[in-house]
Protein backbone atom coordinates (compact mmCIF):
# COMPACT_ATOMS: atom_id res chain seq x y z
CA UNK A 1 0.00 0.00 0.00
CA UNK A 2 2.79 2.43 0.87
CA UNK A 3 4.47 1.69 -2.47
CA UNK A 4 1.17 2.40 -4.25
CA UNK A 5 0.71 5.73 -2.42
CA UNK A 6 4.27 6.78 -3.26
CA UNK A 7 3.66 5.98 -6.92
CA UNK A 8 0.44 8.03 -6.93
CA UNK A 9 2.18 11.04 -5.39
CA UNK A 10 5.16 10.72 -7.75
CA UNK A 11 2.92 10.61 -10.82
CA UNK A 12 0.97 13.65 -9.63
CA UNK A 13 4.24 15.53 -9.19
CA UNK A 14 5.17 14.77 -12.82
CA UNK A 15 1.72 15.70 -14.15
CA UNK A 16 1.68 18.96 -12.25
CA UNK A 17 5.23 19.79 -13.34
CA UNK A 18 4.16 19.35 -16.97
CA UNK A 19 1.22 21.66 -16.38
CA UNK A 20 3.30 24.38 -14.69
CA UNK A 21 6.12 24.32 -17.24
CA UNK A 22 4.23 23.76 -20.49
CA UNK A 23 0.51 24.49 -20.13
CA UNK A 24 -0.27 26.97 -17.36
CA UNK A 25 0.60 30.05 -19.46
CA UNK A 26 -1.52 28.99 -22.43
CA UNK A 27 -5.06 30.27 -22.98
CA UNK A 28 -6.52 26.79 -23.57
CA UNK A 29 -8.51 27.09 -20.38
CA UNK A 30 -11.06 24.34 -20.97
CA UNK A 31 -8.37 21.85 -21.99
CA UNK A 32 -6.33 22.82 -18.94
CA UNK A 33 -9.37 22.29 -16.75
CA UNK A 34 -9.82 18.73 -18.00
CA UNK A 35 -6.10 18.13 -17.69
CA UNK A 36 -6.17 19.15 -14.01
CA UNK A 37 -9.25 17.05 -13.32
CA UNK A 38 -8.15 13.91 -15.16
CA UNK A 39 -4.45 13.60 -14.30
CA UNK A 40 -4.82 13.19 -10.52
CA UNK A 41 -7.40 10.46 -11.13
CA UNK A 42 -5.12 8.90 -13.73
CA UNK A 43 -2.40 8.78 -11.08
CA UNK A 44 -4.59 6.46 -9.03
CA UNK A 45 -5.20 4.13 -11.99
CA UNK A 46 -1.76 3.87 -13.61
CA UNK A 47 -0.23 1.62 -10.87
CA UNK A 48 -2.89 -0.98 -11.71
CA UNK A 49 -2.14 -1.02 -15.45
CA UNK A 50 0.36 -3.78 -16.22
CA UNK A 51 1.53 -4.22 -19.80
CA UNK A 52 3.15 -7.67 -20.37
CA UNK A 53 5.24 -6.35 -23.25
CA UNK A 54 6.97 -3.89 -20.93
CA UNK A 55 7.51 -6.61 -18.34
CA UNK A 56 9.37 -8.67 -20.92
CA UNK A 57 11.39 -5.70 -22.12
CA UNK A 58 13.79 -5.94 -19.18
CA UNK A 59 15.97 -9.08 -19.29
CA UNK A 60 15.66 -11.20 -16.17
CA UNK A 61 19.42 -11.13 -15.52
CA UNK A 62 19.22 -7.39 -14.84
CA UNK A 63 16.73 -7.81 -11.96
CA UNK A 64 18.94 -8.18 -8.91
CA UNK A 65 17.56 -9.49 -5.62
CA UNK A 66 19.67 -8.09 -2.80
CA UNK A 67 20.27 -10.31 0.22
CA UNK A 68 18.25 -9.74 3.35
CA UNK A 69 19.81 -7.64 6.11
CA UNK A 70 18.78 -8.47 9.66
CA UNK A 71 19.83 -6.05 12.40
CA UNK A 72 19.57 -6.76 16.08
CA UNK A 73 20.87 -5.19 19.29
CA UNK A 74 23.69 -7.13 20.90
CA UNK A 75 21.70 -8.00 24.01
CA UNK A 76 18.42 -8.90 22.29
CA UNK A 77 16.55 -11.95 23.53
CA UNK A 78 13.43 -12.45 21.46
CA UNK A 79 10.41 -14.63 22.21
CA UNK A 80 8.96 -16.60 19.34
CA UNK A 81 6.35 -19.27 19.75
CA UNK A 82 4.34 -19.22 22.99
CA UNK A 83 0.76 -17.97 22.89
CA UNK A 84 0.97 -15.82 25.95
CA UNK A 85 4.14 -14.04 24.82
CA UNK A 86 2.70 -12.90 21.51
CA UNK A 87 1.33 -9.38 21.80
CA UNK A 88 -0.75 -7.40 19.39
CA UNK A 89 1.09 -4.35 18.15
CA UNK A 90 -0.62 -1.06 17.49
CA UNK A 91 -0.31 0.25 13.95
CA UNK A 92 0.15 3.94 14.69
CA UNK A 93 0.40 4.84 11.00
CA UNK A 94 -3.08 3.42 10.39
CA UNK A 95 -4.47 5.24 13.42
CA UNK A 96 -2.90 8.52 12.25
CA UNK A 97 -4.33 8.01 8.74
CA UNK A 98 -7.88 7.49 10.00
CA UNK A 99 -7.57 10.41 12.39
CA UNK A 100 -6.67 12.61 9.41
CA UNK A 101 -9.58 11.22 7.39
CA UNK A 102 -11.95 11.93 10.28
CA UNK A 103 -10.60 15.46 10.77
CA UNK A 104 -10.91 16.46 7.11
CA UNK A 105 -14.32 14.82 6.84
CA UNK A 106 -15.52 16.95 9.75
CA UNK A 107 -14.08 20.07 8.10
CA UNK A 108 -15.88 19.24 4.86
CA UNK A 109 -19.18 18.67 6.66
CA UNK A 110 -18.80 21.98 8.52
CA UNK A 111 -18.28 23.84 5.22
CA UNK A 112 -21.27 22.08 3.67
CA UNK A 113 -23.47 22.89 6.66
CA UNK A 114 -22.38 26.52 6.45
CA UNK A 115 -23.60 26.76 2.84
CA UNK A 116 -26.89 25.02 3.66
CA UNK A 117 -27.46 27.37 6.60
CA UNK A 118 -26.98 30.40 4.31
CA UNK A 119 -29.64 29.06 1.96
CA UNK A 120 -32.10 28.39 4.76
CA UNK A 121 -31.43 31.57 6.73
CA UNK A 122 -31.49 34.33 4.11
CA UNK A 123 -33.70 35.56 1.31
CA UNK A 124 -33.89 33.23 -1.68
CA UNK A 125 -34.94 34.50 -5.12
CA UNK A 126 -35.79 31.85 -7.73
CA UNK A 127 -34.56 32.61 -11.24
CA UNK A 128 -35.09 30.57 -14.43
CA UNK A 129 -31.51 29.24 -14.53
CA UNK A 130 -30.32 29.67 -10.96
CA UNK A 131 -31.25 30.50 -7.39
CA UNK A 132 -30.07 33.79 -5.93
CA UNK A 133 -29.34 33.94 -2.20
CA UNK A 134 -29.18 37.52 -0.84
CA UNK A 135 -27.02 37.93 2.26
CA UNK A 136 -27.77 41.12 4.27
CA UNK A 137 -25.02 43.49 5.45
CA UNK A 138 -22.38 41.64 3.41
CA UNK A 139 -20.38 42.16 0.23
CA UNK A 140 -19.79 38.47 -0.40
CA UNK A 141 -20.17 36.97 -3.85
CA UNK A 142 -19.71 33.29 -4.68
CA UNK A 143 -21.52 30.35 -6.23
CA UNK A 144 -22.13 26.70 -5.46
CA UNK A 145 -23.72 24.66 -8.24
CA UNK A 146 -26.94 26.54 -9.20
CA UNK A 147 -26.86 28.79 -6.15
CA UNK A 148 -25.39 32.29 -6.46
CA UNK A 149 -24.72 33.99 -3.11
CA UNK A 150 -24.71 37.79 -3.29
CA UNK A 151 -24.19 40.34 -0.54
CA UNK A 152 -26.94 42.99 -0.42
CA UNK A 153 -24.33 45.71 0.14
CA UNK A 154 -22.88 45.16 -3.35
CA UNK A 155 -23.82 48.09 -5.58
CA UNK A 156 -26.67 47.49 -8.01
CA UNK A 157 -24.50 48.56 -10.97
CA UNK A 158 -22.03 45.75 -10.24
CA UNK A 159 -24.43 42.95 -9.43
CA UNK A 160 -25.24 42.00 -13.00
CA UNK A 161 -21.61 41.39 -14.03
CA UNK A 162 -20.94 39.42 -10.85
CA UNK A 163 -23.98 37.22 -11.44
CA UNK A 164 -22.90 36.64 -15.05
CA UNK A 165 -19.47 35.61 -13.83
CA UNK A 166 -20.88 33.20 -11.28
CA UNK A 167 -23.37 31.74 -13.76
CA UNK A 168 -20.46 30.57 -15.90
CA UNK A 169 -19.21 28.59 -12.91
CA UNK A 170 -22.70 27.23 -12.38
CA UNK A 171 -23.39 26.21 -15.99
CA UNK A 172 -20.00 24.56 -16.43
CA UNK A 173 -20.35 22.64 -13.15
CA UNK A 174 -17.10 23.96 -11.72
CA UNK A 175 -18.32 23.03 -8.24
CA UNK A 176 -18.00 19.35 -9.19
CA UNK A 177 -14.27 19.85 -9.81
CA UNK A 178 -13.81 21.48 -6.42
CA UNK A 179 -15.84 18.77 -4.67
CA UNK A 180 -13.66 16.14 -6.32
CA UNK A 181 -10.56 17.66 -4.77
CA UNK A 182 -12.32 18.00 -1.42
CA UNK A 183 -12.92 14.23 -1.43
CA UNK A 184 -9.35 13.58 -2.51
CA UNK A 185 -8.19 15.75 0.40
CA UNK A 186 -10.17 13.53 2.75
CA UNK A 187 -8.71 10.22 1.55
CA UNK A 188 -5.20 11.60 0.85
CA UNK A 189 -5.03 14.49 3.30
CA UNK A 190 -1.28 13.90 3.71
CA UNK A 191 -0.59 14.42 -0.01
CA UNK A 192 0.45 18.04 -0.70
CA UNK A 193 -0.12 17.60 -4.43
CA UNK A 194 -3.91 17.56 -3.93
CA UNK A 195 -3.75 21.06 -2.44
CA UNK A 196 -1.60 22.31 -5.33
CA UNK A 197 -4.06 20.81 -7.80
CA UNK A 198 -6.97 22.53 -6.06
CA UNK A 199 -5.24 25.91 -6.23
CA UNK A 200 -4.62 25.55 -9.95
CA UNK A 201 -8.12 24.32 -10.83
CA UNK A 202 -9.61 27.26 -8.92
CA UNK A 203 -7.51 29.67 -10.97
CA UNK A 204 -8.48 27.98 -14.25
CA UNK A 205 -12.16 28.31 -13.29
CA UNK A 206 -11.67 32.07 -12.94
CA UNK A 207 -9.87 32.24 -16.28
CA UNK A 208 -12.81 30.51 -17.97
CA UNK A 209 -15.41 32.81 -16.40
CA UNK A 210 -13.37 35.94 -17.08
CA UNK A 211 -12.87 34.98 -20.73
CA UNK A 212 -16.59 34.43 -21.30
CA UNK A 213 -17.94 37.46 -19.39
CA UNK A 214 -15.28 39.84 -20.74
CA UNK A 215 -16.59 39.26 -24.27
CA UNK A 216 -19.71 41.34 -23.44
CA UNK A 217 -17.60 44.48 -22.86
CA UNK A 218 -14.10 45.76 -23.36
CA UNK A 219 -11.34 44.04 -21.41
CA UNK A 220 -10.29 47.38 -19.91
CA UNK A 221 -13.78 47.98 -18.52
CA UNK A 222 -14.01 44.44 -17.11
CA UNK A 223 -10.57 44.74 -15.49
CA UNK A 224 -11.53 48.07 -13.89
CA UNK A 225 -14.69 46.50 -12.48
CA UNK A 226 -12.66 43.59 -11.19
CA UNK A 227 -10.20 45.87 -9.43
CA UNK A 228 -12.97 47.94 -7.85
CA UNK A 229 -14.82 44.98 -6.32
CA UNK A 230 -13.00 44.39 -3.06
CA UNK A 231 -15.50 41.97 -1.56
CA UNK A 232 -15.50 39.94 1.60
CA UNK A 233 -14.91 36.29 0.84
CA UNK A 234 -16.37 33.18 2.46
CA UNK A 235 -13.61 30.84 3.64
CA UNK A 236 -15.10 27.80 1.92
CA UNK A 237 -12.76 25.80 -0.29
CA UNK A 238 -15.30 24.29 -2.67
CA UNK A 239 -17.18 27.42 -3.78
CA UNK A 240 -16.34 29.61 -6.76
CA UNK A 241 -15.61 33.13 -5.52
CA UNK A 242 -15.90 36.22 -7.67
CA UNK A 243 -13.18 38.00 -5.75
CA UNK A 244 -10.09 36.43 -4.28
CA UNK A 245 -7.24 38.83 -3.74
CA UNK A 246 -4.46 36.30 -4.36
CA UNK A 247 -5.85 35.51 -7.84
CA UNK A 248 -6.62 39.03 -9.11
CA UNK A 249 -3.16 39.73 -10.54
CA UNK A 250 -2.95 36.39 -12.33
CA UNK A 251 -6.46 36.82 -13.77
CA UNK A 252 -5.64 40.27 -15.13
CA UNK A 253 -2.37 39.04 -16.67
CA UNK A 254 -4.21 36.18 -18.38
CA UNK A 255 -6.98 38.49 -19.70
CA UNK A 256 -4.42 40.81 -21.26
CA UNK A 257 -2.43 37.93 -22.74
CA UNK A 258 -2.51 37.29 -26.48
CA UNK A 259 -4.53 34.22 -27.47
CA UNK A 260 -2.30 31.15 -27.70
CA UNK A 261 -1.59 29.79 -31.14
CA UNK A 262 -3.30 26.53 -32.04
CA UNK A 263 0.12 25.06 -32.72
CA UNK A 264 0.83 25.34 -28.99
CA UNK A 265 -1.72 22.60 -28.34
CA UNK A 266 1.01 20.18 -29.41
CA UNK A 267 2.44 20.73 -25.95
CA UNK A 268 -0.17 18.29 -24.67
CA UNK A 269 1.65 15.59 -26.61
CA UNK A 270 4.41 15.69 -24.01
CA UNK A 271 2.02 13.52 -21.99
CA UNK A 272 2.60 10.58 -24.33
CA UNK A 273 6.26 9.83 -23.43
CA UNK A 274 5.53 10.62 -19.78
CA UNK A 275 2.60 8.18 -19.68
CA UNK A 276 4.66 5.52 -21.48
CA UNK A 277 7.45 5.97 -18.93
CA UNK A 278 5.00 5.61 -16.06
CA UNK A 279 3.46 2.45 -17.53
CA UNK A 280 6.93 1.03 -18.18
CA UNK A 281 7.90 1.76 -14.57
CA UNK A 282 4.83 0.18 -12.95
CA UNK A 283 4.95 -2.86 -15.24
CA UNK A 284 8.61 -3.57 -14.52
CA UNK A 285 8.29 -2.81 -10.82
CA UNK A 286 5.38 -5.24 -10.69
CA UNK A 287 7.61 -7.96 -12.08
CA UNK A 288 10.15 -7.26 -9.37
CA UNK A 289 7.52 -7.11 -6.64
CA UNK A 290 6.06 -10.46 -7.74
CA UNK A 291 9.48 -12.04 -7.41
CA UNK A 292 9.83 -10.47 -4.01
CA UNK A 293 6.51 -11.95 -2.91
CA UNK A 294 7.54 -15.37 -4.14
CA UNK A 295 11.11 -15.25 -2.91
CA UNK A 296 11.55 -13.00 0.07
CA UNK A 297 8.34 -11.65 1.58
CA UNK A 298 8.49 -11.25 5.34
CA UNK A 299 5.73 -10.20 7.72
CA UNK A 300 4.80 -10.21 11.38
CA UNK A 301 4.66 -13.82 12.48
CA UNK A 302 1.20 -15.24 13.20
CA UNK A 303 0.67 -18.02 15.73
CA UNK A 304 -2.25 -20.40 15.14
CA UNK A 305 -3.21 -22.60 18.09
CA UNK A 306 -5.49 -25.55 17.32
CA UNK A 307 -6.86 -26.58 20.68
CA UNK A 308 -9.13 -29.60 20.27
CA UNK A 309 -10.24 -28.36 16.85
CA UNK A 310 -10.73 -24.69 17.79
CA UNK A 311 -8.20 -22.36 16.16
CA UNK A 312 -7.03 -19.18 17.88
CA UNK A 313 -4.95 -16.68 15.88
CA UNK A 314 -2.43 -14.25 17.39
CA UNK A 315 -0.03 -11.87 15.61
CA UNK A 316 3.35 -11.22 17.21
CA UNK A 317 6.11 -8.64 16.78
CA UNK A 318 8.78 -10.80 15.12
CA UNK A 319 9.18 -10.38 11.34
CA UNK A 320 9.56 -13.80 9.71
CA UNK A 321 9.04 -15.72 6.49
CA UNK A 322 7.00 -18.45 8.18
CA UNK A 323 4.05 -18.55 10.56
CA UNK A 324 3.56 -21.18 13.28
CA UNK A 325 0.72 -23.67 13.78
CA UNK A 326 0.52 -25.51 17.10
CA UNK A 327 -1.75 -28.48 17.86
CA UNK A 328 -3.15 -29.65 21.20
CA UNK A 329 -5.63 -32.29 22.31
CA UNK A 330 -7.35 -35.20 20.62
CA UNK A 331 -9.32 -32.97 18.24
CA UNK A 332 -6.21 -31.64 16.52
CA UNK A 333 -6.29 -31.50 12.72
CA UNK A 334 -3.68 -30.33 10.26
CA UNK A 335 -4.39 -26.96 8.59
CA UNK A 336 -6.48 -26.77 5.45
CA UNK A 337 -3.92 -26.29 2.76
CA UNK A 338 -1.36 -28.04 0.61
CA UNK A 339 1.48 -29.78 2.43
CA UNK A 340 4.86 -28.67 1.12
CA UNK A 341 8.31 -30.14 1.06
CA UNK A 342 11.51 -28.34 1.89
CA UNK A 343 12.19 -28.05 -1.85
CA UNK A 344 9.13 -25.79 -2.15
CA UNK A 345 10.73 -23.17 0.12
CA UNK A 346 12.95 -20.29 -0.89
CA UNK A 347 16.31 -19.79 0.81
CA UNK A 348 15.00 -17.57 3.61
CA UNK A 349 12.06 -19.85 4.36
CA UNK A 350 14.27 -22.92 4.22
CA UNK A 351 16.71 -21.45 6.73
CA UNK A 352 13.93 -20.61 9.16
CA UNK A 353 12.32 -24.02 8.79
CA UNK A 354 15.56 -25.88 9.45
CA UNK A 355 16.20 -23.78 12.56
CA UNK A 356 12.74 -24.60 13.91
CA UNK A 357 13.08 -28.24 12.95
CA UNK A 358 16.46 -28.62 14.65
CA UNK A 359 15.17 -27.03 17.83
CA UNK A 360 11.89 -28.89 18.03
CA UNK A 361 12.56 -32.47 16.96
CA UNK A 362 14.91 -33.52 19.74
CA UNK A 363 14.78 -33.64 23.49
CA UNK A 364 11.93 -34.59 25.83
CA UNK A 365 8.95 -32.45 26.79
CA UNK A 366 9.05 -30.68 23.42
CA UNK A 367 7.36 -31.16 20.05
CA UNK A 368 8.74 -34.11 18.15
CA UNK A 369 7.66 -33.55 14.55
CA UNK A 370 7.44 -30.59 12.19
CA UNK A 371 5.67 -30.26 8.85
CA UNK A 372 5.02 -27.32 6.59
CA UNK A 373 1.80 -26.26 4.83
CA UNK A 374 0.59 -23.48 2.55
CA UNK A 375 -1.94 -21.67 4.72
CA UNK A 376 -3.75 -18.39 5.37
CA UNK A 377 -3.13 -15.30 3.14
CA UNK A 378 -0.60 -17.20 1.04
CA UNK A 379 1.78 -17.60 3.97
CA UNK A 380 3.49 -20.87 4.78
CA UNK A 381 3.21 -22.29 8.30
CA UNK A 382 5.39 -24.64 10.32
CA UNK A 383 3.07 -27.19 11.90
CA UNK A 384 4.04 -28.75 15.21
CA UNK A 385 2.25 -32.06 15.68
CA UNK A 386 0.96 -33.06 19.15
CA UNK A 387 3.14 -36.14 19.46
CA UNK A 388 4.37 -35.40 23.00
CA UNK A 389 1.89 -36.47 25.66
CA UNK A 390 3.24 -33.85 28.08
CA UNK A 391 1.76 -31.10 25.84
CA UNK A 392 -1.83 -32.35 26.17
CA UNK A 393 -3.99 -32.11 29.26
CA UNK A 394 -3.42 -34.80 31.93
CA UNK A 395 -5.91 -34.15 34.69
CA UNK A 396 -5.38 -37.63 36.08
CA UNK A 397 -1.93 -36.54 37.26
CA UNK A 398 -3.26 -33.10 38.24
CA UNK A 399 -1.14 -31.37 35.62
CA UNK A 400 -2.35 -29.17 32.75
CA UNK A 401 -0.90 -27.09 29.97
CA UNK A 402 -0.51 -23.37 30.72
CA UNK A 403 -2.48 -22.56 27.58
CA UNK A 404 -5.57 -24.56 28.69
CA UNK A 405 -5.80 -23.69 32.36
CA UNK A 406 -8.89 -21.77 33.51
CA UNK A 407 -7.08 -19.67 36.12
CA UNK A 408 -3.39 -19.26 35.35
CA UNK A 409 -0.68 -18.90 38.00
CA UNK A 410 -0.29 -15.32 39.17
CA UNK A 411 3.09 -13.61 39.09
CA UNK A 412 3.80 -11.28 42.05
CA UNK A 413 2.40 -7.84 41.26
CA UNK A 414 -0.02 -9.07 38.57
CA UNK A 415 -3.79 -9.34 38.73
CA UNK A 416 -5.11 -12.78 39.60
CA UNK A 417 -4.94 -15.18 36.66
CA UNK A 418 -3.48 -12.63 34.23
CA UNK A 419 -1.65 -14.80 31.69
CA UNK A 420 -0.25 -11.88 29.72
CA UNK A 421 1.22 -10.26 32.82
CA UNK A 422 2.66 -13.61 33.94
CA UNK A 423 4.33 -14.21 30.59
CA UNK A 424 5.64 -10.67 30.34
CA UNK A 425 7.23 -10.83 33.77
CA UNK A 426 8.84 -14.19 33.06
CA UNK A 427 10.27 -12.70 29.88
CA UNK A 428 11.51 -9.59 31.72
CA UNK A 429 13.10 -11.74 34.43
CA UNK A 430 14.88 -13.84 31.83
CA UNK A 431 16.09 -10.86 29.80
CA UNK A 432 17.27 -8.97 32.89
CA UNK A 433 19.17 -11.83 34.52
CA UNK A 434 20.54 -13.71 31.53
CA UNK A 435 24.23 -13.07 30.90
CA UNK A 436 24.06 -11.75 27.33
CA UNK A 437 27.87 -11.60 27.10
CA UNK A 438 28.19 -15.37 27.61
CA UNK A 439 27.30 -16.43 24.04
CA UNK A 440 30.16 -14.33 22.65
CA UNK A 441 32.68 -16.39 24.62
CA UNK A 442 31.46 -19.79 23.40
CA UNK A 443 32.62 -19.63 19.79
CA UNK A 444 29.13 -19.96 18.38
CA UNK A 445 28.47 -18.96 14.80
CA UNK A 446 26.64 -15.68 14.23
CA UNK A 447 22.90 -15.89 13.70
CA UNK A 448 19.74 -16.79 15.54
CA UNK A 449 20.03 -19.55 18.10
CA UNK A 450 16.96 -21.26 19.55
CA UNK A 451 16.76 -21.82 23.28
CA UNK A 452 13.87 -23.89 24.62
CA UNK A 453 12.94 -23.73 28.28
CA UNK A 454 10.47 -25.95 30.09
CA UNK A 455 9.40 -25.79 33.72
CA UNK A 456 6.49 -26.60 35.99
CA UNK A 457 4.68 -24.53 38.60
CA UNK A 458 3.58 -26.97 41.30
CA UNK A 459 0.48 -26.76 43.50
CA UNK A 460 2.38 -24.61 46.02
CA UNK A 461 3.47 -22.08 43.39
CA UNK A 462 7.12 -23.20 43.29
CA UNK A 463 9.11 -23.28 40.04
CA UNK A 464 10.23 -26.89 39.65
CA UNK A 465 11.47 -29.35 37.01
CA UNK A 466 13.28 -26.66 35.03
CA UNK A 467 14.70 -28.05 31.79
CA UNK A 468 16.55 -26.37 28.97
CA UNK A 469 17.87 -27.14 25.53
CA UNK A 470 20.40 -24.81 23.93
CA UNK A 471 23.18 -25.05 21.31
CA UNK A 472 25.85 -25.13 24.05
CA UNK A 473 26.07 -26.75 27.49
CA UNK A 474 27.07 -23.50 29.23
CA UNK A 475 24.05 -21.77 27.74
CA UNK A 476 21.83 -24.49 29.18
CA UNK A 477 23.45 -24.02 32.60
CA UNK A 478 22.92 -20.26 32.41
CA UNK A 479 19.28 -20.73 31.45
CA UNK A 480 18.73 -23.13 34.36
CA UNK A 481 20.38 -20.66 36.75
CA UNK A 482 18.19 -17.78 35.60
CA UNK A 483 14.92 -19.72 35.64
CA UNK A 484 15.59 -21.19 39.07
CA UNK A 485 15.73 -17.65 40.48
CA UNK A 486 12.11 -16.97 39.52
CA UNK A 487 10.05 -15.91 42.55
CA UNK A 488 7.31 -18.07 44.04
CA UNK A 489 3.96 -17.44 42.39
CA UNK A 490 0.29 -18.02 43.24
CA UNK A 491 -0.53 -21.50 41.85
CA UNK A 492 -3.06 -22.03 39.08
CA UNK A 493 -6.55 -23.44 39.35
CA UNK A 494 -8.63 -25.60 37.04
CA UNK A 495 -12.19 -26.77 37.61
CA UNK A 496 -11.99 -25.45 41.16
CA UNK A 497 -8.80 -27.34 42.05
CA UNK A 498 -5.29 -26.07 42.67
CA UNK A 499 -3.24 -27.74 40.01
CA UNK A 500 0.31 -27.96 38.64
CA UNK A 501 1.00 -26.18 35.37
CA UNK A 502 3.55 -27.02 32.69
CA UNK A 503 5.05 -24.08 30.84
CA UNK A 504 7.48 -23.97 27.89
CA UNK A 505 9.19 -20.89 26.45
CA UNK A 506 11.11 -20.84 23.19
CA UNK A 507 13.52 -17.88 22.86
CA UNK A 508 15.66 -16.70 20.00
CA UNK A 509 19.13 -15.58 20.97
CA UNK A 510 20.67 -13.28 18.38
CA UNK A 511 24.45 -13.57 18.12
CA UNK A 512 26.22 -10.84 16.12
Amino acid sequence: MINYILQVVLFQVFFLAIYDFFLSKETFFTKNRWYLVSTPMLSFLIPFIKIPTFQKAVPEEFIVNLPEIFLSPEKAIQKTITETIFYETVNYVTILFWMGVAFFTILFVIKLVKIISLIKKYEVVKQPDFTLVLIPNQTQAFSFFNYVFLGKNIEESKRNKIIQHELVHSKQKHSLDLLLFEFLKIVMWFNPMIYFYQQRITLVHEYISDAIVAKSETKESYINNLLSNFFQVENIAFVNQFYKKSLIKKRIIMMTKTQSKKMNQLKYLVLIPVLMSMLFYVSCSETASKEEVLESKKAKQTLYINNNGKIKETTGKEITFLDVYLGFGKGFEYPNGKELSIDDLNEGEKKEFLEFKESSESGEDFFLKTRIFQYNKGRKVIVFSPLDENITETLETEEISFMKIEKAPTFPGCETGDKDCFSLNVQKHFSKNFNADLPKTLGLEAGRKRIFIGFKIDKEGNIVDVKARAPHEKLEQEVLRVMNTLPKVVPGEHQGKTIAVKYSIPFTLVID
